[in-house]
């Protein structure tokens, strides 16, 4: 069953069963909003980014996104990047694997975020979400619908965190403005 998640919801990565999750899918979908124009409506292809984040104590240790595939331990791996989005209401756009049981144990968090590469904005963006889903079943557990437009492009998404012995997820949703994931980093911050 999937939990659609509100901003500042967090949900715990414990299986049912009692058991951990072992390994997750971070995905990203969208779609170019179409525009009115005077021979009718037509959409412009938007580059969005995924990116994740690894944090210990608060501070950046690694990141995984486009030109950085995967972390430097391997327990993170962004799939590839997409340049013009349009899954958008069903499968992913973009990926980002996270292998649970390989997270270093000084990571302590795990931020993912959105960013538009050529500088559009949400404005221009429909259909976006992000979604947690179990790699070893793929069962989605969690889905944050990217809502609002917005003069802004990009967007904190969500975070994993450590919980205990396993993690848990907080869908963050917060508007920030940036090109990249370093562009983002005063945003992340205050989230952490």
């Amino acid at each position: 069953m999937t939990v659609n998640m509100t901003k500042g919801q967090a949900i715990s990565l414990q299986k049912s069963d009692g058991g951990s999750l072992t390994s997750v899918r971070m995905g990203l979908g969208w779609q170019a909003a179409p525009r009115r124009g005077l021979f009718g409506s037509r959409t412009r292809e938007i580059d969005l980014d995924a990116s994740a984040v690894l944090f210990a104590d608060k501070q950046p240790v690694d990141v995984v996104f486009f030109r950085h595939l995967v972390s430097d331990d391997g327990s993170v791996r962004h799939t590839g990047d997409n340049l013009v989005g349009g899954v958008g209401q069903g499968g992913d756009d973009e990926a980002i694997l996270v292998d649970l049981q390989r997270v270093p144990v000084h990571i302590d968090q795990i931020v993912f975020t959105v960013n538009s590469f050529t500088g559009q904005t949400f404005q221009e963006v429909q259909n976006a979400f992000c979604r947690l889903v179990d790699e070893t079943n793929g069962q989605e557990l969690a889905r944050y619908t990217l809502a609002g437009g917005g003069a802004f492009t990009a967007q904190i998404m969500a975070k994993v965190n450590r919980a205990g012995q396993g993690w848990a997820m907080t869908a963050i949703g917060t508007p920030a403005n940036g090109r990249t994931f370093q562009d983002l980093m005063p945003a992340i911050l205050p989230v952490l």
